[in-house]
């Protein structure tokens, strides 16, 4: 049975740019729902797999779209929160360079996301992505999908595009959300890390805890 991960952070040591309130929700009921559902869906199957990145991957094989959606779901959420923090970051070293041979400044990559971003239709994710080669891209995904399914790519950060990950502090405006994540919430720290292991070949990324 798979556990609701506690968030990295204090619940209100986003604010202003995310609240307590939208925290308290997103986390303690929007994510503990994926886990609990996940957890209901694994208990029919006498195979069910010991690790979450596991159970991802087999519901997309079979094409269970309830153990997929459920799971896909809560990981995706557990590494949201790895993907934000209350101590402003920059990208620095290796992953510093990437982005700006693909972008050309950070700059120019954050006006990306954010076109990027705004211009995704509906419910999904933003994702920051990395090759074994060192080569980055941004790719948004719909609903749960989530690029760990993608053995060629390992997931460096990434932005919630649900309404309930902004509505409650931004209204219906995305675009001032995705402002605040991309210039002053996102975690660079750990996506450093995160490049790193992708540059291993996916070896050391992060992981749902067990």
């Amino acid at each position: 049975m798979f556990k609701l991960p506690p968030l990295p952070f204090d619940a209100a040591a986003l604010e202003p740019l995310m609240s307590k309130t939208t925290l308290e929700t997103h986390h303690g009921k929007h994510h503990a729902a994926y886990i609990r559902k996940t957890n209901a869906a694994l208990a029919e199957r006498a195979d069910a797999p010991s690790t979450l990145e596991e159970a991802v991957r087999l519901a997309a094989r079979e094409h269970d779209k309830k153990l997929f959606n459920n799971a896909a779901q809560a990981w995706n959420h557990a590494f949201f929160w790895q993907s934000l923090t209350a101590q402003k970051s920059e990208p620095t070293g290796a992953l510093k360079a990437a982005l700006e041979e693909t972008f050309g400044s950070i700059g120019a990559l954050r006006e990306k996301a954010k076109a990027r971003g705004e211009g995704h239709f509906a419910s999904g994710w933003l994702w920051l992505v990395a090759d074994a080669k060192g080569a980055v891209q941004l790719t948004d995904l719909h609903d749960a999908d989530t690029p760990i399914v993608d053995p060629k790519v390992t997931p460096l950060i990434c932005c919630d595009l649900w309404e309930h990950a902004y509505y409650l502090d931004y209204k219906n405006e995305r675009g001032a959300f995705l402002d605040a994540f991309w210039t002053k919430l996102a975690n660079w720290r750990f996506a450093a890390a995160q490049y790193e292991a992708a540059r291993d070949g996916g070896a050391g990324a992060w992981r749902f805890p067990a």
